[in-house]
This record gives structure tokens, C-alpha cells and sequence, in this order.
């Protein structure tokens, strides 16, 4: 499906297939060029986008910050799919931007750890867009919560796999993810992970161009985006995927800061404090007068997991470095050691499943939006 597809229902008058409808009035456009309207046909006010109608509402999984989202049945498939109704609230000019970025983002993305936007359908009213998404059983953070067993170490290499390869293809195809957390990455019943939500995603090029530092979650943002740097990297997804693989690992959040300063305080305390040596242009960041750091010369991942490996620990300090520069990529996270040794990661098909929890708020996030847990919100 083509941008300009997805881009023709908006501008026509659409319904939330919440139910049967009445036939809609006429549609009639304002011309952009002259004065005065002209009608629509009834066979083209939907563009090239299929109706909701032709989905089946099974069940309702999930609400979140960019919409509610659905359990359904493709009728003309008999495919079980997630339907996510894009949030309109205050919208008057046409479709939220974080969801215009969203659809463009995911249409030009096939890879097995990204969920899958198969594509746009619409209904009668204005207000009512879905996004048809693969659907994927749960989310990692309501796993975690409600795991009776933690994931063992096996486990916890599999799934931090499929992230690091999730990642690798959108860093090589200039996409930075810039929310990256537990509760969005979701799980397939047969052990697929995939990362969503990419409302907050943005491309990026080289030289990098200023972007607002308030981006993702504080419990996963790394120390450069708390102390002000404009311009972001791929590193801030990789520090992410750090405080995920120990929050697999310990079983409980890593750095759960309060506010944004308790959050470099539980960095320094956790890696040390920072300084030009390890961290060249560090006293040039825009907020470091800001703050007064502690004063802590050691790292204590180490202290923090005593029982990993020595190769479990080189990676982690990998993904841990304060140098944006010199912190780990995908690729290179992908080449460590540490899934290499035992216990070796095992295969996602036997990855333990969980259909007690299916259907509930687990389910939230099968569209890319936030589960209910707000674990770690902004």
C-alpha cells in the first residue's frame, strides 16, 4: 500500500465500525483550487482502503495514550488480527501526526521483530481510521508482572536476540526507535518478539539534525538525552535494550528513577560518575551545571549481578557506556560472546506460552501503544 492510499480516507468522512450504521449522508469536499464543494461518489469515499466492516470485533484488549485497540477477525481472510482505532480526540486539521509517522514508518517495514502493519481500513465518520495490525498474544511487561517463574536465562537471550535484531534492521534502514521498553515488545504465542509502537520513531541522517530530548520512557533514557544533548543516535535505542536485558535478567526494572534527576542519580550510583575522560564532551552538555552528581568513582554492574558471566558482563557494560560513540551497536551486540556460551539461548517455538493471560490488558499493546501498566511512564 502506497502513502497515498492510506493518506485518501482522511480526507473523507469515516465511521469506527462500532456496530451497524446508518448510510452515511453525502459527502461533499471543499474544492482546493476555486471557491465552492464538490460530492464524492459513494463508490469512492473510502479511497483504496477497505471498510471495517469487513472486520469482525471479537473483543476489546486494550486502551492507551494513541488508541483503542481490538480483537477481530478478517472476514475475507478469516485472519485473527489486532484493529487499532487511531485516537482523534482533539484533532481538527486531519490525522494525529505521531500516528501519520506511525503508518509511514511500519508500511515500509517487513521484518519477523517488528510488528506488522498490514494495513489502513476505514469507516464512515471522520473520526474513525484503524490500523489492521498482526495480532501477538501479550506484552513483555504484563509478562513480568504476572510470570509466576521468571524467564530463565535461556529465555532472556532469546528475547533480547530478537530485540537486538529488531533493532539492527531499523538502525540500518535510519529509523530511531526512541521509545523503547518492555511494554512495547510484544510476544506471539509462539515465541515471536516484536517491537511496537512506533508513534515517537523518527528517521535520521548524517550530520544528525536537533531533535527534542523528551523522548522515551525515564526508566530506559539514556544519561546524553537527561542532560540535554540535541542531537540523538541509535545509542539511545541500545541503552534501552541495556535496561531491558537487566530488567530480564534481575527480574524488576533497573533504573527506576521517580524524576529526572533521581534518574541520574541512579546511574551514577549504578556506573559511576561521569567525566571527560570516559565521556569527551561531557561538561558541554546543556544540563550538566545543572546538576550536582555524586561523587562515585565505581561501576557496580557487577556488584548488581554477581552471578553473570564475564561475557554477560562485558555486554551489558557495552550497552552501558556513558560515550554515545562508543556504546555498543546491534551488530556488535549481536556478535557477543554471551549467546554463544551456555546456557545457550533457546529456540523461540520453546519459549513457555501464557493463554491464561491472553485477552486481558496483556493484549494492550498488540498495536504499538502503551499497556495499561504505565510501567515507567514519561
Amino acid at each position: 500500500m502506497r502513502m497515498r492510499d492510506v493518506m485518501a480516507p482522511a480526507r473523507a468522512v469515516m465511521a469506527d465500525g462500532g456496530g451497524p450504521e446508518a448510510d452515511p449522508e453525502p459527502l461533499r469536499l471543499r474544492r482546493l483550487r476555486g471557491e465552492g464543494y464538490f460530492e464524492v461518489p459513494a463508490a469512492e469515499r473510502l479511497g483504496r482502503c477497505r471498510s471495517v466492516k469487513e472486520f469482525e470485533k471479537l473483543n476489546r484488549i486494550g486502551e492507551g495514550t494513541y488508541g483503542i485497540v481490538y480483537r477481530a477477525r478478517d472476514t475475507l481472510t478469516n485472519e485473527i488480527v489486532a484493529l487499532k482505532k487511531v485516537r482523534m480526540d482533539n484533532e481538527k486539521d486531519g490525522m494525529p501526526i505521531s500516528s501519520l509517522r506511525e503508518i509511514t514508518l511500519l508500511l515500509q517495514f517487513r521484518h519477523p521483530n517488528i510488528v506488522e502493519l498490514k494495513e489502513v481500513v476505514v469507516g464512515n465518520h471522520l473520526e474513525s481510521i484503524f490500523l489492521v495490525m498482526g495480532y501477538c498474544e501479550q506484552d513483555l511487561a504484563s509478562l513480568l508482572e504476572n510470570m509466576q517463574t521468571p524467564f530463565s536465562e535461556a529465555q532472556v537471550k532469546c528475547i533480547i536476540l530478537q530485540v537486538l535484531k529488531g533493532l539492527q534492521y531499523l538502525h540500518e534502514n535510519y529509523v530511531i526507535h526512541r521509545d523503547l521498553k518492555v511494554s512495547n515488545l510484544l510476544m506471539t504465542d509462539k515465541g515471536c518478539v516484536k517491537i511496537a509502537d512506533f508513534g515517537l520513531a523518527r528517521t535520521y541522517g548524517m550530520p544528525p539534525k536537533p531533535m527534542t530530548p523528551k523522548v522515551v520512557t525515564l526508566w530506559y533514557r539514556a544519561p546524553e538525552l537527561l542532560l540535554g544533548m540535541a542531537t540523538q543516535t541509535t545509542s539511545i535505542d541500545m541503552w534501552a535494550a541495556g535496561c531491558i536485558l537487566a530488567e530480564l535478567l534481575a527480574h524488576k526494572p533497573l533504573l527506576p528513577g521517580t524524576s529526572e534527576i533521581h534518574q541520574i542519580d541512579l546511574i551514577v550510583q549504578l556506573l559511576g560518575t561521569p567525566n571527560e575522560n570516559i565521556w569527551p564532551g561531557f561538561s558541554k552538555l546543556p544540563l550538566v551545571s545543572q546538576y550536582t552528581l555524586r561523587k562515585q568513582p565505581y561501576n557496580n554492574l557487577k556488584h548488581k549481578f554477581p552471578w553473570l558471566s564475564e561475557a554477560g558482563q562485558r555486554l551489558l557494560n557495552f550497552l552501558f557506556m556513558y560515550d554515545p560513540k562508543k556504546r555498543g551497536t546491534a551488530k556488535d551486540c549481536l556478535d557477543s560472546s554471551y549467546f554463544k556460551e551456555k546456557p545457550l539461548p533457546c529456540e523461540p517455538e520453546l519459549m513457555p506460552t501464557f493463554p491464561h493471560h491472553r485477552n486481558k490488558r496483556v493484549a494492550a499493546t498488540n498495536a504499538g501503544i502503551e499497556s495499561q501498566a504505565k510501567r515507567g511512564k514519561p
